[in-house]
């Protein structure tokens, strides 16, 4: 085997080992972030639970010229 090909094939390897890593590392940023959205889902959630009884017009009328 000509050393030549043989470095293009290590070259190749490691190359390819590094876009694996590339690839591992955004799928786990995407699961990290669709756990954190979920948590800001539920956090809004459980902050709009207690409105929920509220009579309609509550906070329609807002004075601000005080």
């Amino acid at each position: 085997m000509d050393a030549a090909k043989l470095i293009a094939a290590f070259i190749g390897a490691q190359t390819g080992m590094l876009q694996l890593a590339v690839a591992a590392r955004l799928a786990r940023m995407n699961a990290d972030q669709g756990a954190a959205i979920a948590q800001l889902v539920d956090a809004a959630q459980q902050s709009i639970d207690p409105l929920a009884n509220v009579a309609a017009g509550i906070g329609t009328n807002l004075n601000v010229s005080a």
